[in-house]
């Protein structure tokens, strides 16, 4: 097992219980109950993934899911969902989304005196980190739930990034599912803070959860990597229907377009437009993000629409010329015993030469 396969696997997944467990912290300290660290004992789930990661596949990741970022958002969504539910019981100064943190000289005077006293260094730190850990508890709710919906979808992004990667993912796609992911992110969190910040939503308890179902749904995208991925056909009968043929070629096209219309935009645009029309609730950036999302589904429809006519167009091409599949994934098999028979006359034919003729004739 290499190190830097190791150390990526172990440091990726430390950082992934850190903040589970500050979102469990948070959580009972808003709630002012012991009982909720029980929350906590969902990262023994993710240590056992550990495990068995380290095992079975030496640190590596699986073909088309991460059960590392599934078993992450498992640990640390039910404390998103607490804090939203239990969402403004504190409030924040003059300035709305301001993070004031003061910790005052007479604080650290008396924690030096204290350690002056105790004539202990260790002392001393132990006094700075309880005053520090004591004013982040006085930062307003608000601030604290925004700041864990930021650094989650952070942290799922450049988790998926030091996550060592398996043999069935090049570092091509690795990049390109990153980028979508950045992309992603900032849409979820926009939609989680655009739509829950709304006053007259706070007031609806089912509304509320029913935005943080759709918020969590839109989650469940991260672990997936279907959409930089083909999905592999062999030429069987199965593969030679239309639907099979499409899924071959267009794997990951259509996998895109899925999770636009049902993962992501199309859900985004129905809670909009709900609260639009149904709760009559209006504001500028409800508006223009409802007619971003109407773009987004429109354009992934054309697409389709695309896609679908290439594919057509393909297949009555190839059945005019007699060929059975168009699957780019597909290989004629005459072709591959042509190409077979052709390799190993070239060999034959080599052996008979001198040496340096032959060398000559193998490297053209």
């Amino acid at each position: 097992m290499e190190l830097m396969v190791l150390l990526n696997a172990l440091v990726t997944r430390l950082l992934f219980v850190l903040h589970s467990l500050i979102g469990v912290w948070r959580v009972t300290a808003v709630k002012k109950e012991p009982k909720y660290w029980l929350l906590a004992l969902l990262n023994l789930l993710l240590c056992l993934e550990t495990g068995l990661t380290l095992k079975l596949k030496q640190g590596r990741g699986y073909k088309w899911f991460s059960p590392a970022i599934f078993l992450y958002l498992i640990c640390t969504v039910p404390s998103l969902w607490l804090l939203e539910i239990h969402h403004g019981t504190q409030y924040c100064g003059n300035e709305p989304g301001a993070v004031q943190v003061n910790i005052s000289n007479q604080d650290f005077n008396q924690s030096r005196d204290s350690s002056h006293a105790s004539e202990g260094t260790d002392h001393h730190i132990i006094q700075t980190a309880k005053v520090f850990v004591k004013q982040l508890s006085t930062i307003c709710e608000t601030v604290w739930t925004l700041a864990l919906h930021q650094t989650f979808l952070l942290l799922l992004v450049v988790g998926r990034w030091l996550l060592p990667i398996g043999v069935e993912i090049t570092r091509d796609q690795l990049s390109q599912l990153l980028l979508m992911f950045v992309g992603t992110a900032a849409d979820i969190l926009e939609f989680a803070s655009e739509t829950l910040d709304i006053e007259d939503v706070r007031k609806n308890y089912a509304l509320i959860n029913a935005i943080l179902a759709v918020w969590t749904w839109s989650m469940l995208q991260f672990p997936l990597d279907l959409a930089v991925q083909h999905i592999g056909c062999k030429p069987t009968a199965s593969t030679r229907r239309i639907p099979s043929l499409l899924l071959c070629r267009y794997s990951a096209e259509l996998w895109n377009i899925g999770v636009s219309l049902f993962i992501q935009d199309g859900p985004f645009f129905i809670v909009r437009s709900i609260l639009m029309g149904h709760f009559r609730i209006f504001n500028q950036m409800l508006v223009f993000f409802t007619a971003k999302n109407i773009l987004v589904v429109t354009l992934q429809l054309y697409r389709l629409a695309v896609i679908t006519l290439d594919f057509r167009a393909t297949i009555l091409q190839k059945s005019r010329k007699g060929e059975v599949s168009c699957c780019p994934c597909e290989h004629d098999e005459s072709s591959t015993h042509a190409n077979a028979n052709r390799d190993t006359q070239m060999k034959e034919f080599l052996a008979f030469l001198p040496k340096e003729e032959s060398q000559g004739l193998s490297e053209d």
